[in-house]
């Protein structure tokens, strides 16, 4: 078994607030936050989960705010509150051993979208000398370095919707091995009308346009796609050892990791699960534990008619039947794609603190293929040492974590 990694700080940003004592708060409330989107008139499926209340210049000052597109200003404000809620002093601690790794599914829409269409239009004069600094999905990472002072190793994870927790994975890898005493890790994502184009033409979204508070139901038999959302988690990770001697809070350990890939399809899930099957007895492995010490599962839960019913599938088979409480965060805040696995590893790690499992919004009528736990209605109190976290992801791409109590 390797050594566990400590979880000193939370910086969350998503449709449920800025922090993460709102984000609790209206997880628990158990209520979608979708709302119908006049950026996305024309579609079907035109409806998101978004971050209001947000102003860029207000949190980075207007240089930096024109410099950078929206998924880099969620994610370093972000990695700005993490960093505060650790109480960590970078420059105390040997700056060139703080890493950042962030988790981007894609680069920038928003910035194509507008610097090609002026291309196209014969004006390539008009192009912003920005369009590349603003769309590089490493420039999360970067921009997190320079505002920080994180001057140890540097990049982006890019593995579709499991970028986030796979980003968390890698960064605990480089701290067992030594690289780091600290890292900076999640994921950050914000969605364009070209995002919602491209997965309304594939059919992934839901239709509920008239009803859009309904449409993010995962497992519930009535599902017919997922929501977009967007949002930032930035977890600090650091080496439990560095961790004590600093006098940090441990408000998990990050034990466990694993992940794998389908072969299967390149959008469709595997329908029996069976390389998210690997993934999360992989994790479980890691983390020194088995299945039945696992108390509680926060689950990828898209809202797509095959992806849930491969991970109900998948996790009956992992805990024989008996899973432990199920919530399924993205049927209040949607789906926030490459910044999704790292969102819900930060509500796990909250889970854990409190005791408690957030419910699943929109469960109206179960699907009986999916016979799960899951959790309705508000929070149940649940007694549990260790708590599962999974992502699965296009291109079969799949990522497990399991945290557990310091």
């Amino acid at each position: 078994m390797a050594e566990a990694v400590a979880v000193t700080g939370i910086g969350l940003l998503t449709p449920a607030g800025p922090d993460a004592e709102t984000n609790w708060k209206n997880l628990c409330a158990g209520r979608s936050l979708a709302t119908e989107n006049p950026e996305f008139h024309g579609l079907e499926g035109g409806i998101s989960c978004d971050v209001t209340d947000f102003d860029p210049v207000a949190e980075l000052g207007r240089r930096l705010a024109r410099r950078l597109d929206r998924f880099a200003h969620l994610g370093l404000v972000a990695a700005r509150r993490a960093v505060q809620d650790a109480d960590l002093r970078i420059g105390e601690c040997a700056p060139q051993r703080v890493g950042v790794v962030i988790g981007v599914g894609s680069n920038s829409l928003r910035t194509y979208v507008t610097e090609f269409t002026r291309l196209g239009e014969g004006r390539p004069t008009a192009v912003s000398p920005l369009a590349l600094p603003r769309s590089v999905p490493g420039m999360v990472a970067g921009e997190i370095a320079l505002d920080t002072g994180a001057q140890g190793p540097n990049f982006t994870v890019s593995s579709a919707c499991a970028s986030g927790a796979n980003a968390l994975g890698v960064a605990r890898g480089m701290l067992l091995g030594g690289v780091c005493n600290v890292v900076l890790a999640g994921g950050s994502e914000s969605w364009s009308r070209m995002t919602a184009v491209c997965f309304s033409q594939m059919r992934a979204l839901s239709r509920r346009a008239d009803r859009p508070w309904l449409a993010s139901r995962p497992f519930d038999a009535d599902r017919d796609g997922f929501v977009l959302g967007e949002g930032a988690a930035v977890l600090v990770l650091e080496r439990l050892g560095h961790a004590r001697a600093r006098g940090a809070r441990s408000r998990a350990l990050l034990c466990g990791y694993g992940s794998s890939a389908d072969a299967y399809h390149p959008t469709a899930p595997h329908p029996e699960g069976v390389g998210a099957e690997q993934a999360v007895r992989q994790a479980l492995a890691d983390a020194g534990c088995v299945a039945g010490d696992v108390g509680h599962v926060n689950a990828h839960g898209t809202s797509t008619v095959l992806g849930d019913a491969a991970e109900a599938l998948m996790l009956r088979r992992v805990f024989r039947g008996a899973v432990p409480p199920v919530t399924a965060t993205k049927s209040v805040i949607g789906h926030a794609l490459g910044a999704a696995g790292a969102i819900e590893a930060a509500v796990t790690v909250l889970a854990l603190e409190r005791q408690e499992v957030p419910p699943t919004a929109n469960v109206s009528r179960q699907d009986p293929g999916c016979e799960l736990d899951i959790v309705t209605g508000g929070p149940r109190r649940v007694g549990f040492s260790h708590a599962l976290s999974t992502s699965f992801a296009f291109g079969g791409q799949n990522a497990a974590l399991v945290f557990r109590t310091p």
